[in-house]
């Protein structure tokens, strides 16, 4: 594998690691590719209790994660071709492919259709892991550590805003209004990423696709989702069941083996089997996958109607949601800035193993404490602390763990693992409502002991990301690892 990255330029009068307007564009237009995902998933997430009543599914639960089973599959081909075309060039990409899954979201008469539609729509699931790593390409050293921060933290932006923006759409535009707001949001992230994001440096160049072990690897993980997903339906022991995860479980084996005999593979034996990655790879992608995961239930509850003996929802508007929870996005931006700062000076294992702990407590109170916009701005203060934490200091301790011309590779995987976590805990979390809830004219809902014991399995996973977080050797600050801007 040869990587070349070319002399970087600049005016002899300029400091380049002086943040200036130029820098200022290229942030901007970054946190918003990261963000993309995330305000769809949530403006998704509160418009699918309407969605579910007016399509009478018991289905609800692929809503969402239809797109982060394609993403999850997308994901090992994406950041492999961004190495060897160049980031920017796959970014402009998979948001035009998306876009068309957008499109046709919002058009769909049908539910089917709609899940289709959602699919196509998470072949742009890679954009944050690709825009992770083109921060350390394009931004100078000293600058890569607080951008990633800003990066990883701009999901209290989201959390903050996108609530009453989807209040709006959906209590004003109905379900409808949300779809086509998508298709906006990803046209004005399209042009953003066209006009203000360089090409990466870093390249590949004498690398080629490895096909065979992103089918295997992408194949495998969506497999043994599905499988999950659908084990309530065909029983949990059935043959259809053990087949499909018995399948990708294999075809995940057999990527191992694969990986450590083609010349060029999707993720380096090398680079996985280093210590300081895999552990900050298996740690980051427990915790947080747990904590995106934890959104979906609390916008259900919030949003499913209060029906005695059918449905335990709060039977709040979505505007209502947003504005009970506001306290909780805005302590979550505000700790997710002082992350990334901390982590200039402080230990990440130290900060994500306290942001777990605060998780796992937040949603533990949670189990006991739902009934109220009381009960939830209680929680709130305690889990926006941890959920600011983890959200900010991933993206860095990725940064710490891997090389320059690894990281979109590390991101990479960081991603598909943390998405694994996050489908597979969503979906176990639905089959646990599911059990307790109660079917009525086709829409599935929820009682309370099935929000009970879904925050209970949110804050045993966040638990279990403590101890993990304890496994990793020690790391390089980000103010010392290495930048491919720094290079000229």
């Amino acid at each position: 594998m040869v990587l070349a990255m070319p002399k970087a330029s600049a005016p002899p009068s300029a400091d380049p690691t002086r943040f200036g307007a130029r820098h200022a564009l290229t942030l901007t237009a970054l946190l918003l590719a990261v963000q993309l995902v995330p305000i769809v998933g949530l403006i998704g997430g509160n418009a699918q209790s309407e969605v579910a009543i007016h399509f009478h599914t018991t289905k609800i639960a692929w809503f969402n994660l239809t797109g982060a089973l394609v993403g999850t599959f997308v994901m090992p081909f994406a950041v492999k071709a961004a190495n060897i075309y160049g980031k920017k060039r796959m970014m402009v990409a998979l948001t035009i492919c998306g876009l068309v899954g957008d499109l046709i979201a919002a058009v769909a008469t049908n539910y089917s259709t709609l899940l289709i539609g959602r699919g196509v729509a998470g072949l742009y699931s890679p954009l944050g892991p690709l825009a992770y790593s083109m921060a350390r390409d394009v931004f100078p050293r000293k600058l890569v550590g607080p951008a990633s921060g800003l990066l990883g933290g701009g999901v209290g932006l989201v959390a903050l805003g996108g609530p009453f923006l989807s209040g709006w759409l959906i209590d004003s535009h109905g379900f409808r209004g949300a779809l086509w707001f998508m298709v906006i949001a990803t046209v004005v992230v399209l042009g953003l990423i066209l006009a203000f994001i360089p090409e990466s440096s870093v390249r590949e160049r004498e690398s080629r696709m490895d096909w065979l072990g992103g089918l295997l690897l992408g194949g495998g993980l969506t497999m043994v989702v599905y499988a999950i997903g659908q084990g309530s339906e065909w029983g949990w022991t059935s043959t259809t069941t053990l087949a499909w995860a018995g399948a990708g479980v294999v075809a995940v084996v057999a990527f191992g083996f694969v990986e450590g005999r083609v010349a060029h593979p999707l993720f380096p034996k090398a680079l996985l089997s280093r210590r300081r990655v895999w552990t900050v790879l298996l740690a980051t992608s427990v915790a947080a996958g747990a904590v995106y995961a934890v959104g979906t239930m609390m916008q259900l509850l919030a949003l499913m109607p209060a029906i005695p003996g059918v449905s335990d929802g709060l039977g709040w508007s979505a505007t209502r949601n947003a504005t009970v929870t506001a306290p909780m996005s805005a302590l979550l931006l505000v700790v997710a800035v002082a992350t990334g700062a901390l982590a200039r000076r402080t230990d990440t294992r130290i900060l994500l193993a306290v942001g777990g702990i605060f998780t796992a407590g937040g949603y533990g109170l949670a189990s006991q404490l739902h009934h109220s916009a009381g009960d939830i701005l209680v929680v709130g203060l305690i889990a926006g602390v941890g959920m600011g934490i983890v959200v900010a200091v991933v993206p860095i301790m990725v940064i710490q763990s891997v090389s320059s011309e690894e990281q979109a590779l590390g991101n990479g995987a960081q991603n598909i693992a943390q998405g694994v976590v996050q489908v597979i805990a969503t979906q176990v979390v639905f089959v646990i409502m599911a059990r307790d809830g109660k079917v009525m004219h086709g829409t599935q809902f929820y009682l309370d002991s099935g929000f009970t014991h879904g925050f209970w399995l949110i804050a045993a996973i966040c638990a279990v990301g403590v101890p993990l977080a304890l496994l990793i050797p020690k790391i390089p600050r980000s103010e010392k690892v290495d930048s491919a801007a720094d290079i000229g």
